[in-house]
């Protein structure tokens, strides 16, 4: 079989999951499912990416930052991430989604579950911020801010913990990547024919 062949078989036989990237504003969430994406297209798998600003603007337009409205948010994010995971796609979804219990439920409507928390100091937060939003919200001028006046629960058992503060991207996704390896989603890399 060769190697397009291969390849189609592995798409038809592809299990979907759901890459779940949390964590605070600015932490690296976007960045790196950005660099996921063309790595899981790279091993034959389907992708499909859910951005929680792009959903916001497409399928939740009109929420505001209640926790009530981001709750919504998170659950529209996981009805889509389930649809396309039990159609045998590898969906990445990178949105802050604050509270455990709601990102419980999307691992519980999901099923192949990959919850990727981006961990990374306030004090860090505020210092990469160009737009000031940090600073702001510590000086009481933005309510709701996650983080500062609105809770962020970090996860109890995520399947993987990057430290965007310590690690560099390329550290922070090669831990992904073979996470990912070894839970069995993500297949290796074939040793190219007539290497030493």
């Amino acid at each position: 079989m060769n190697l397009q062949n291969k390849r189609r078989k592995r798409i038809l036989d592809q299990k979907g999951f759901t890459v779940w990237f949390t964590g605070l504003s600015g932490a690296g969430k976007t960045t790196l499912a950005d660099r996921l994406e063309p790595i899981l297209r790279e091993r034959g798998l389907k992708v499909e990416k859910l951005d929680g600003d792009v959903v916001r603007t497409h399928l939740s337009k009109g929420l505001g930052f209640s926790k009530e409205d981001r709750d919504t948010n998170i659950r529209r994010i996981a009805f889509v991430a389930q649809l396309l995971t039990r159609n045998g796609v590898a969906v990445i979804t990178s949105a802050i989604s604050p509270y455990r219990e709601t990102r419980q439920e999307a691992r519980e409507m999901i099923g192949n579950f990959v919850e990727v928390y981006v961990k990374c100091s306030i004090e860090e937060l505020a210092r990469r911020d160009v737009k000031g939003l940090y600073a702001k919200a510590l000086r009481g001028e933005i309510p709701n801010f996650t983080g500062i006046s609105d809770p962020y629960e970090e996860p109890l058992n995520p399947e993987i913990v990057v430290d965007s503060e310590k690690e560099t991207v390329e550290e922070s996704l090669n831990k992904i990547v073979t996470r990912l390896e070894e839970l069995g989603y993500l297949p290796k890399v074939d040793v190219a024919v007539g290497a030493k």
